[in-house]
């Protein structure tokens, strides 16, 4: 049993800051921001990072205020031209340490991360899958789970580590597959349920304490 006892702003009136990651419209992203513009997300949105230089979320992130920073794939290849996970992961460290970031949540990033990043932020950074995982990982989960013919599915937000959506599940909401449901429609149901769940999941990682029993997360 291990317990993070690296928790949001611990004896300090400083908030946690948060990062978050994304490779497309960050309509996640707007919903975390949104909720830390309620006061409902006690955190400090310290960096938007994309791998993408004209990603819509960056565009929302400035509007929102919050600094933004692109690390492109092209600087993690070696002179070869050969690209490194790892390599890619470590650029990216360097812009959270730079930062102070606490804690990470990626939202639509389409890259794999490794190495020391996901030493340094061992169960604060996490990310938000659309599907209940463990079905349906990776690409595509809303098209997996119409062709396989599922009557239920929903989303999961779940800490991240070396695999594919394979880290502990921290939050789930699970959400009715319809029968005349086409990939979009099921696709806009499981991200408005995403909206919500996904900020909801990050105030209790800022805010409690996380407790792992084997794979189960457990706040305490």
């Amino acid at each position: 049993m291990t317990v993070d006892d690296r928790q949001a702003g611990a004896g300090t009136d400083t908030p946690t800051s948060l990062a978050v990651l994304a490779s497309g419209r960050g309509s996640n992203f707007v919903a975390i921001a949104e909720a830390v513009r309620r006061g409902d997300l006690p955190v400090r949105l310290a960096l938007v990072l994309s791998d993408v230089p004209d990603a819509p979320v960056l565009e929302k992130a400035a509007s929102f205020g919050v600094p933004t920073v692109v690390v492109h794939p092209a600087a993690a290849r070696d002179d070869q031209g050969r690209y490194s996970r790892d390599r890619y992961s470590d650029l990216v460290l360097e812009e959270l340490l730079r930062r102070g970031v606490e804690y990470v949540a990626l939202a639509g990033f389409m890259r794999l991360l490794g190495g020391e990043l996901l030493r340094r932020y061992e169960r604060r950074i996490v990310n938000i899958h659309p599907s209940l995982l463990p079905a349906f990982p990776g690409l595509d989960a809303q098209r997996q789970a119409l062709e396989y013919g599922v009557r239920v599915t929903g989303c999961t937000v779940h800490l991240v580590d070396a695999g594919v959506d394979t880290g502990p599940v921290i939050a789930q909401r699970a959400v009715p597959v319809e029968p005349d449901d086409t990939v979009e429609t099921l696709t806009a149901r499981i991200l408005a349920a995403e909206h919500d769940l996904y900020w909801r999941a990050l105030k209790r990682l800022v805010t409690e304490t996380l407790v792992l029993h084997g794979r189960r997360a457990v706040f305490v």
